[in-house]
């Protein structure tokens, strides 16, 4: 297959995500609806399109398959490690990656700083929503209908002396949040260790987790960490891209 046929069979799946007439297809490529047509044949014999019952078009099984492997969670974290080792480059800090799995969170990758201490978190560990900097990201990422009906099914535990156990004073870090894009965890999850995080999108603009910077307390001050929040940012947006997220 020649390098124009190919760019033609692209454009035309490409079309097919939002179209399912040949005549949508073909205004949309500028391609002749012959050679649509026959490429969506093509396509059909291969399992890459399907024919509907009115007779138009749609993304066939293969495409299904083939993005359900695309967006496992390995291949979220294969995806997403390039940036997680350069933000524990940039900031010394040790770097995770969770993600939403009902109202909580859950470790699927960490790259230790190079410290002679390593962090207690561990891959498959739970965190809570509400005390931790990616749970924040994520929370001030949510719609005010989505936010508030997870806010009423929360129970805002106390886990350290500084977790925010307040709907109020929550609500009120949420919404600076919103403004920033960053969340923090001063001491709110676990005593002696301070996190920046930022929440991750997917290739539907859905918030599916976030990633955060985590260091001891004793090595970074609340300025410092405040200071490393648009380096955290970056890497959020870095992962988002690398899962298909346009803005």
């Amino acid at each position: 297959m020649t390098d124009t046929a190919v760019e033609k069979t692209l454009a035309v799946l490409e079309a097919l995500a939002d179209h399912s007439r040949i005549t949508d297809i073909a205004r949309v490529t500028g391609l002749p609806k012959s050679t649509v047509h026959r490429l969506l044949q093509a396509m059909v014999d291969h399992g890459f399109a399907a024919v509907r019952s009115d007779g138009g078009y749609l993304a066939g099984p293969k495409v299904l398959v083939m993005a359900g492997k695309i967006l496992r969670p390995v291949d979220t974290v294969e995806r997403a490690r390039p940036a997680l080792r350069a933000l524990r480059e940039q900031s010394s800090c040790t770097v995770h990656l969770a993600m939403v799995v009902g109202d909580e969170l859950v470790y699927v990758d960490k790259v230790e700083a190079d410290k002679p201490y390593r962090m207690p978190s561990r891959l498959g560990m739970s965190l809570s929503i509400h005390s931790s900097a990616i749970g924040k990201a994520v929370l001030g990422s949510m719609a005010a209908g989505e936010l508030d009906a997870l806010i009423t099914r929360l129970t805002l535990t106390g886990r350290t002396p500084n977790t925010i156990t307040g709907e109020d004073r929550l609500r009120a870090e949420l919404a600076e949040v919103r403004r920033t894009g960053c969340g923090f965890d001063d001491e709110e999850n676990e005593v002696g260790i301070r996190c920046v995080g930022a929440a991750v999108r997917d290739h539907t603009g859905a918030v599916v987790g976030g990633l955060s910077a985590s260091t001891l307390a004793m090595e970074h001050t609340m300025e410092q960490l405040t200071a490393l929040g648009p380096r955290v940012l970056e890497a959020a947006q870095a992962v988002s891209t690398a899962l298909g997220y346009v803005e």
